[in-house]
């Protein structure tokens, strides 16, 4: 069979993708409105509309409190007064009348970290076992997984909190006691793992089965295949869910108040927020302030993994 050397390709005819004699396809149509210029120009429009109170918020948190309370946050652009002690009376330790952001700052970290990476692990490995492991009722057990997403957190919560207290108890003994991130930690794994396991496990699913059986072929358990092919080929995967869970636990306000105890030795800065708005919500200053400092993790995160974030969304199976 003759081949055409490869400085005449330019003499191969042109030969169209397109089987419908030239016109553009549905997607090519999408995705030439998408991008024309008044697509674009509806998206910068609704996105400087979308963030307008946001900057509204961060203008204001730099304001006196006489500023605050006696005229609009559109007046900073002809009094232009601006101070940092909002921050620093929302930040700095204090008696019982304090904010003191910076101690339930840290617990939200405490209750976070912890949260989203037991989530992370313990539902990536059951999404491994349902998409290449071998049981009996593997796929009854997947659609009842699946089906737990449908149970309204709100019907779970108090059964959840007696378990807690008085099947896991011993005694006096509680295996998980209350006011303690023992009880945050647990809950929150608990109800995050059902999407985590159905999105890993969409993913997850989508590797090749050559190079799983390659590797049991080469001697390699599960435990060597999870970590070894299975952890780096679903990175972008995990890293994106990762993002998900993260911003979803340091906002969260209901499991907060549910699990914590209501002390102030574990309650996230969610809850405190909540707090000096029922409290004082007329101190604008002081929520202004507590608002953004409560956004700086979730931000860092999101901008810190966001290439990762994509690369999750758009890739799938060996393309991540």
């Amino acid at each position: 069979m003759s081949t055409l050397p490869l400085e005449n390709k330019d003499l191969l005819p042109d030969v169209k993708d397109d089987s419908t004699g030239g016109r553009p396809t549905m997607q090519k149509r999408v995705r030439q409105r998408l991008t024309s210029r008044t697509a674009t120009a509806a998206a910068v429009v609704i996105a400087v509309i979308w963030t307008i109170p946001t900057f509204g918020l961060f203008i204001s948190s730099f304001r006196p409190e006489d500023n605050i309370k006696g005229n609009g946050w559109w007046n900073v652009f002809t009094d232009r007064e601006f101070t940092l002690e909002n921050y620093a009376d929302v930040l700095s330790p204090g008696g019982s009348q304090s904010p003191n952001l910076l101690s339930y700052f840290v617990n939200s970290l405490a209750i976070v970290i912890p949260g989203t990476i037991f989530t992370l692990v313990l539902g990536s490995m059951a999404a491994y076992m349902f998409a290449w492991g071998r049981f009996r009722g593997k796929d009854g057990l997947f659609i009842f997984v699946f089906a737990l997403q449908i149970v309204p957190l709100q019907m779970a919560l108090i059964p959840l909190l007696q378990l807690f207290t008085r099947v896991l108890a011993i005694g006096d003994f509680q295996l998980l006691p209350s006011g303690t991130y023992a009880q945050l930690w647990v809950a929150h794994t608990i109800f995050g793992l059902p999407l985590a396991i159905f999105l890993l496990h969409n993913f997850i699913a989508e590797i090749p089965g050559e190079v799983i059986e390659a590797a049991r072929v080469d001697g390699a358990g599960h435990s060597t295949i999870f970590w070894r092919i299975i952890v780096p080929l679903a990175t972008p995967a995990l890293a994106s869910f990762g993002i998900f869970q993260f911003l979803w636990l340091w906002n969260d306000l209901l499991v907060a108040l549910v699990f914590s105890g209501g002390g102030a030795d574990v309650a996230p800065i969610t809850q405190r927020l909540a707090e000096l708005q029922g409290s004082r919500g007329g101190e604008w200053q002081r929520l202004t302030a507590g608002a953004f400092v409560s956004m700086i993790i979730p931000l860092a995160v999101f901008f810190g993994l966001q290439r990762y974030f994509v690369r999750g969304l758009l890739a799938g199976g060996l393309k991540g």
